[in-house]
C-alpha cells in the first residue's frame, strides 16, 4: 500500500512538473503541489454552501491552499493553520485583527497569527487539507507523512470536529485520477475544487472517529512528541499487552 502511494505521489509530481501546470515553489516533488488556477480551485471551493455557512475553517499551511485562506478571512471567517508536524498548536488568524492578503502568507501567518493550543481551539466548521492526488470517490494521498490524518483524529477524540464536520480540497485538474489507495485511518474528502469545476464525493465515505491505535507504530508516537504526551494524558501510552 505504501508503495501505490508512493507511485501515485510521484506519478502527478512528475506529471504537473511536465506538463507546466506546477507553481512557485517548485520543483513540486515532496511537498503538497502548488499549481496554477490555485485561486480559481479556491474561488470554487468559496462559492459552496459548506464555505459560506462556516465561521470557523481550519486551512493547511500549504502554499497551494493560500488563496483558501485568503479568501477565507475576507469572508469574515476565523481561519485556524496547523503548526507543522502535529506540534499540537494552531495559528489562529481573526481577520478584525490581520491583513488578509499577508496573513494567508506562511510568512504572514506565522508572524501575526495567535498560537493557540489545540485544546483552546474553537469547534471547527469545515476542514481544507491539502492533497498529491484525490480521487471522485473521495480518498487522497497527502505528501506521505502522516500528519494530517494524526491531527484530524486527535481533533475528533477532543470534540473540535465531528463526523458531519465537511472536508474540502483544492487541486489542479491532472491530480483527480480514477482511484486512490486507501487504509481505514485515511480521512477522505467530501469537496474537490479544482479550477474548473467543483465534485461532490457521493456516497459520502465514513471518517475514522479518532485514533486507531493498532495502525499507530511506536516509531511514530517517539517522533510526535505532543502525539505521544496526548496517549500518555489519556492512558493509552505505554501500550498494555
Amino acid at each position: 500500500m505504501a508503495d501505490e502511494k508512493q507511485s501515485l505521489r510521484q506519478m502527478i509530481w512528475d506529471l504537473m512538473e511536465r506538463t507546466n501546470v506546477a507553481s512557485f515553489p517548485r520543483p513540486v516533488h515532496g511537498r503538497i503541489p502548488n499549481f496554477v488556477g490555485s485561486r480559481r480551485a479556491a474561488e470554487n471551493l468559496a462559492s459552496t454552501e459548506e464555505f459560506r455557512r462556516a465561521r470557523v475553517i481550519k486551512v493547511n499551511p500549504d502554499s497551494p491552499q493560500r488563496p483558501v485562506r485568503e479568501l477565507a478571512l475576507r469572508a469574515g471567517k476565523l481561519v485556524l493553520v496547523p503548526t507543522p508536524r502535529l506540534r499540537g498548536q494552531f495559528y489562529l488568524l481573526d481577520p478584525s485583527r490581520v491583513d488578509p492578503g499577508y496573513a494567508s502568507s506562511i510568512t504572514g501567518f506565522t508572524r501575526v497569527g495567535e498560537k493557540i493550543d489545540v485544546e483552546s481551539a474553537p469547534n471547527i466548521d469545515l476542514i481544507v487539507v491539502g492533497s498529491v492526488a484525490v480521487s471522485p470517490g473521495g480518498f487522497r494521498v497527502g505528501k506521505g507523512e502522516g500528519y494530517s490524518e494524526l491531527e484530524y483524529a486527535m481533533l475528533r477524540e477532543m470534540g473540535k470536529v465531528s463526523d458531519s464536520t465537511p472536508i474540502a480540497t483544492t487541486v489542479h485538474d491532472v491530480q483527480v485520477v480514477s482511484d486512490v489507495p486507501h487504509m481505514p485511518y485515511d480521512v477522505p474528502v467530501d469537496i474537490i475544487a479544482t479550477p474548473t469545476r467543483v465534485i461532490r464525493v457521493s456516497p459520502r465515505r465514513p471518517r475514522p472517529p479518532g485514533l486507531l491505535m493498532e495502525y499507530l507504530s511506536d516509531g511514530k508516537v517517539q517522533d510526535t512528541p505532543y502525539l505521544k504526551a496526548y496517549l500518555q494524558r489519556t492512558g493509552r501510552w505505554p501500550r498494555r499487552s
